[in-house]
This record gives structure tokens, C-alpha cells and sequence, in this order.
């Protein structure tokens, strides 16, 4: 069999411009081994497939795929999802594809819901602020800036984005699944419980002949027409799934495209045992998410019940990881994971924080996954809407689904394993990620003089030594921003330690850690946060961007489905300073994210956390900072103010991750 495939892989090759027959190989026996994948059924150049197929003629159909062993509403019968397909015409007359799957809870859009109050000293006791629409936020997100975005859903149905376009053309399949509890489906949303996870694999069972589906009438219907290999695609929520259901070990779920997602829910709401929102949704939370995509027939009705017990058990007063959380972590099930892996993921995303990434990178690379990476200088962002990259995303993406899913050798997994946007716009190839060379470099703390900013210094010992202990005391009303300002200035909020000018560009790749010894009294915050600061004017990228006013055409397009799109650019803003990254703790499970201990007041214990990773250059001339400060006004609850906390900088020190280690600050 392994002779068999080389030989089909090897005719794929040596005819390039031939179209290749439309049938796989004969299939195995049950006790054979597996089949070989499937020739693409469009011709072959350069490695890779074309686009042959016609969008306008392509088929469309809607099937309903039932959800075996999983009755999540409780009404006696297996929860369905709702998958809409669109395939290339000739899949009527025998040819097979392999399927190119985005599963979402959002398609039906989202309901008005009240996010949580979080101001906890009654300043805002409505928690009016922080009620927002997240997908109105979200859509420009995952879907771009179409040319008239409301006239393409009329006209075109609901196939939003590049996939079809794109793809259909090049002999694939695409197939949209609307999640439990969501539109057309039955069940109930749950933020990331199993019974989410079974939609898409049902899915994904049901185009391997596995699951049974239906069409509107009560038909049952086959997919014949299907190769079985699927590849799952999606930015936030929906590139959460393709990693849930990875974490099942699927068969036929060739590949997953993560862009933006999670890998635990625990760190997406909570950070070692503090309550922490994500980034421009302060007060959400697991329940308010779940009753936000709860859109499907008579939703309150059948799940909300279910809505109260997510609410009461998700645990807003000791931010501990419980049952509740473990459930929805899906690390402690990478050893599962059989799919290959493309990651994606913003440097400057604060909703989706890069730790979600980088810990499912560094476990994925720990079980021996083939794995990709993208890193850009965006946001909550989709690459395919940056102008600058729109057509290398295309290419690698493009290749990457012709190698995973129909066995085309193309040198994809030839290629560097690491795509990083080093500044807005520059990007570069590596060979890995972090970047080859990466150690890590102590730097110890050492208080300032009559209250002003003290040293951070690789050698310890050496900088101002004034006095053993500071003093700084919270102050919820003020941003981090605020807080990190004025580095040299005096602060009664924050105790600031600042490095020596760099002599060299300096690159950060990797996780920061801080260790501090410290006192908490007089208050009632048991936050502490840690802020790594560029300090230094340049103009820099925040996540924000702009969109070009003329369109890009990069697929077939249809009448409301023209196959181009608005494509976006950084916005730079040039500022004295940026926060790279930052890194929250409950002091109070200062052993643990799963257990609080009380601390007695005025004593002195030593706390040790990550910030979130990051792939950043601080320039030459400029210092680096670390800021301490307890309450962050716009990730963790805000308690009245007052808390005081008394560090001993002496016994304190971060950890960097430096390219080239301690000779880069040479």
C-alpha cells in the first residue's frame, strides 16, 4: 500500500497540466490498511491544484447530521446540526473531494445579553459600560469587508468569506456547520463542553459514512461524493472547535487551521485563579457567551436551565480552576490529536490572548503534531484580510490543505515552520518558533531614589539599592496605560523598574516570567499584574487597521458573491511607549490556579507567574520596562481602592526569552 501511494503521488507530478482521474484508488478492505488519499480531480501545476471547477455551477445543499449519544436540550432525542455544503457539480457524477469545514455557533448572529458587573465598589452598579454586540464586532473579524456585505447574503446564501470561492474551483468542498444550540440546530450552546465538540464530529463522522444525515423533508442522505478527509478552519470561536475536535482524535480530520482560538477555556475567562476578562469584554463571561449564540427555535425554552447552572457553576468569586473549567481544557487531551496543525494568531490580540497559542503550540510540538505558525502584528484578526499578505496566506494555506488533504508533495512541510510579523508590515521566515537561539535571561530588581523608578539589571547587584522595600497602593480608576507613563516620574500606584538604554535591537520571542516577593494590607484586591513596557518613541502597531477602499478579486465569483474583498493595513500610531505584555495574579492561589489560600496580611510571600508570550524588538536606544501594579482596569475586577502592596525588589527578578540570550544586551 505504501509502494501504491508513492506511485499515485508520483503520477500527480509527472502529468501537471493533465487532468487526473476523478476516482481514488480502489478502497481497503477492513482489515487492510487505509487507502491512499485521492488524486485531485483538477489539473496539477507546480504542486499545486487549479482552478477547473465552475463556482456558479456548483451544488448546494443543506443536511441535518445527527448528533449520536448527545441530547443536550434533554428532549429525548439526539441533538442535530445543521451543515450547508457546497460542492463542484461534477461530485454529481462520481468525482469525490475532500471538505475544507468551518463550524460556528455565530451564524444566526447573537443575542442581546448583559455581561457581568465588574466594578465591585458599586461606581457602576448596572454594569451599564461594558454591555456591547460582540459579533457586530466579530463579523468584519472573521468574514473581511465584502464589497456590500448585506446584498451578498441575499444573493448568495450563506457562504460568507473566501472558502468557496477559493476552494470549490480547486476540487474541494466546502461545509458550513451551525453548532448545538445555534440557527437550525438543536441542543444547547455550552461554551465548550463536549456536546459542542460532537457537532463538528459528527460532521466529520457523517462525511466518513459514520453518522447518519438528513435534509429538510426527513430524507436520510449520504456523502458519497466526500473523500472522508476533512480539513477544519476558523477564527475565534471558530477556530476553537477545529482544536476541540482535533482533541477527540477524529478519523478523517486530516488538518486544522486554529486562527485566534482557544485551548482553554479556563484562560480565555480566568488567569492563575483570577477572575480575567478578555480583552474590550470586560464583565463576559462562560454563561453570558453561551446565552449570547443561544439562537436556535425556542432556545430559552429548552436551555435555560442549563444557562443558570453554567452561570452558578462557572464561579465568578474565587476565579479557582475547577471541574467546571477542566472540562473545557483542551490540552489534557493533546496526546489525541492525529490532525496536522497551521496556527495563527495576533501579536497584539488581547481578546483571545496569545498564551491560548503558544501553550497549544509547545504541546502539540511536545507529541511530534506537524505543525505551522503564523505570528502577525494584528489583532483578533483573520491573515487573509491583510492586504500586505492576502496572497502569500492564500499560497501556503492553498498548499498546505493540497498536501493534507489530497497528498500533493508540494515541500509545504519543507518550508520554514514560522511566519512572524516582526513590525507593521515586515515579516520574515524561521526555521522555528520561538526564534533558534531564544534563552532565557534573568534580570534582577533594584529599588529607585525618593520614590522614583528602579533598576532592572541582567547582573545582580548592580543598579540603585535605596532601600530594601516599596510601597505602592491600587488604584482601579487608572488604566494600565496610565500607569505605565511617565516611567521615570514618581507614582504612588505602581512601582516601576526600568533597564539601561539598549546598545542593540533587542528580540523578545517567547513567555516572560516574574517573581515577586511582596506584602498585601489595607485593602480588598488580590490582583497583582506585571506589565513589560518598550519604553521609547517609535511608531508602532496596536491591532488597529484600515481598509483600502478598492476590492481584491482572489476567487470565482457569482452574482452577490463577487469573489473579492476590501483588504485591510496596520494603522501605526507613534507613542513614547508600548506595553508589550502583561501577566495577571490572584495571590491568593499563589501555589495554585485550582486552590485559594487566604494570606495573612503584612506578610511577605513570593509570587511567581507567566505573562502572555510574545514576539517583539525593542530598538536600540530605547529601555525596557516592568511595571507592578495590582488591579488592571480593563482585564480583572475592580475592588475599591486602597490596597496596599509592599515589594522587596531585592528578592523579585524577571525572566526574558532574548534572542541570542544575554549577548544581545552586548
Amino acid at each position: 500500500m505504501t509502494r501504491w501511494k508513492h506511485l499515485l503521488l508520483a503520477l500527480a507530478v509527472a502529468v501537471p497540466t493533465g487532468a487526473l482521474p476523478a476516482a481514488a484508488a480502489p478502497a481497503a478492505s477492513a482489515s487492510s490498511t487505509p487507502t491512499p488519499p485521492p488524486l485531485p480531480s483538477a489539473p496539477i501545476e507546480n504542486g499545486e491544484t487549479q482552478p477547473v471547477h465552475s463556482r456558479a455551477d456548483a451544488l448546494t445543499e443543506t443536511v441535518f447530521v445527527e448528533v449520536a449519544g448527545t441530547d443536550s436540550d434533554a428532549d429525548g432525542r439526539p441533538d442535530r446540526v445543521a451543515v450547508d455544503i457546497m460542492r463542484p457539480a461534477a461530485t454529481a457524477t462520481g468525482l469525490k473531494v475532500p471538505v475544507i469545514m468551518e463550524a460556528s455557533p455565530y451564524y444566526a448572529g447573537g443575542n442581546d445579553v448583559d455581561n457581568h458587573v465588574v466594578d465591585l465598589d458599586g461606581s457602576d452598579p448596572a454594569g451599564m459600560e461594558y454591555r456591547r454586540n460582540k459579533f457586530s464586532d466579530l463579523r468584519e473579524t472573521m468574514f473581511g469587508q465584502a464589497e456590500d456585505p448585506a446584498a451578498a447574503r441575499a444573493a448568495a446564501g450563506p457562504f460568507p468569506g473566501y472558502y468557496d470561492n477559493y476552494f470549490v474551483p480547486r476540487g474541494y468542498a466546502v461545509a458550513l456547520v451551525e453548532n448545538l444550540g445555534s440557527g437550525r440546530a438543536t441542543g444547547c450552546p455550552t461554551t465548550g463542553l463536549p456536546n459542542e465538540t460532537a457537532g463538528p464530529k459528527a460532521a466529520i463522522d457523517w462525511l466518513n459514512g459514520r453518522a447518519k444525515g438528513f435534509d429538510a423533508a426527513g430524507n436520510e442522505v449520504r456523502a458519497d461524493w466526500s473523500t472522508g478527509n476533512v480539513g477544519m478552519i476558523g477564527i475565534s470561536y471558530n477556530g476553537t472547535l477545529p482544536n476541540a475536535v482535533a482533541a477527540t482524535g477524529v478519523k478523517g480530520l486530516k488538518t486544522i487551521v486554529p486562527i485566534a482560538a482557544i485551548s482553554s477555556w479556563y484562560d480565555y475567562y480566568r488567569s492563575n485563579g483570577g477572575v480575567v476578562a478578555p480583552g474590550g469584554y470586560q464583565g463576559e463571561d462562560a454563561d453570558v457567551l453561551a446565552r449570547y449564540v443561544l439562537t436556535r427555535e425556542n432556545g430559552q425554552e429548552a436551555c435555560g436551565a442549563l444557562m443558570d447552572r453554567i452561570e452558578h457553576d462557572q464561579d465568578r468569586v474565587t476565579g479557582d480552576y475547577t471541574r467546571f473549567w477542566d472540562e473545557r481544557d483542551y490540552l489534557k487531551d493533546v496526546r489525541k490529536v492525529r490532525a496536522s496543525v497551521f496556527l495563527v494568531h495576533g501579536l497584539n490580540d488581547w481578546n483571545v490572548k496569545t498564551g491560548q497559542a503558544v501553550q497549544w503550540w509547545d504541546a502539540l510540538g511536545g507529541r511530534g503534531v506537524p505543525r505551522k505558525i503564523w505570528l502577525h502584528q494584528g489583532a483578533h484578526f483573520n491573515p487573509f484580510n491583510f492586504a500586505s499578505r492576502n496572497a502569500e496566506w492564500l499560497r501556503q494555506l492553498h498548499r498546505w490543505f493540497d498536501f493534507h488533504l489530497y497528498g500533493l508533495p508540494n515541500g509545504i512541510m519543507e518550508e520554514p515552520q514560522a511566519d512572524v510579523e516582526h513590525g507593521p508590515g515586515q515579516w520574515a521566515q524561521h526555521a522555528a518558533w520561538p526564534l533558534p537561539g531564544t534563552r532565557d535571561v534573568r534580570f534582577a530588581l533594584a529599588a529607585g531614589e525618593n520614590g522614583g523608578s528602579g533598576a532592572l539589571t541582567p547582573r545582580p547587584g548592580r543598579g540603585h539599592a535605596a532601600k530594601s522595600t516599596e510601597v505602592f497602593t491600587d488604584a482601579p480608576a487608572r488604566t494600565a496605560e496610565q500607569l505605565a507613563e511617565n516611567e521615570t516620574a514618581a507614582d504612588p500606584n505602581r512601582l516601576a523598574y526600568l533597564s539601561a538604554p539598549l546598545a542593540k535591537d533587542t528580540r523578545l520571542s517567547g513567555t516572560p516570567e516574574v517573581a515577586v516577593k511582596a506584602a498585601f494590607s489595607g485593602g480588598r484586591s488580590p490582583y497583582l499584574t506585571a506589565l513589560l513596557v518598550d519604553y521609547g518613541t517609535d511608531a508602532r502597531a496596536y491591532g488597529r487597521v484600515a481598509y483600502g477602499a478598492t476590492p481584491v478579486c482572489y476567487g470565482q465569483g457569482v452574482p452577490g458573491d463577487t469573489g473579492c474583498a476590501r483588504l485591510a493595513e496596520h494603522v501605526t500610531a507613534t507613542a513614547p511607549f508600548k506595553i508589550i505584555t502583561r501577566g495577571w495574579l490572584d495571590v491568593r492561589n499563589r501555589h495554585s490556579a485550582a486552590r485559594t489560600e487566604l494570606l495573612r496580611e503584612g506578610r511577605f510571600y513570593d509570587f511567581r507567574f507567566d505573562l502572555q508570550p510574545s514576539d517583539h524588538i525593542v530598538k536600540a536606544g530605547h529601555r525596557i520596562g516592568v511595571v507592578l501594579i495590582s488591579t488592571d482596569r480593563d482585564f480583572t475586577l475592580r475592588l475599591p481602592a486602597g490596597t496596599r502592596v509592599e515589594v522587596k525588589p531585592g528578592d523579585s527578578s524577571v525572566t526574558l526569552p532574548l534572542v541570542g540570550g544575554r549577548s544581545a544586551l552586548r
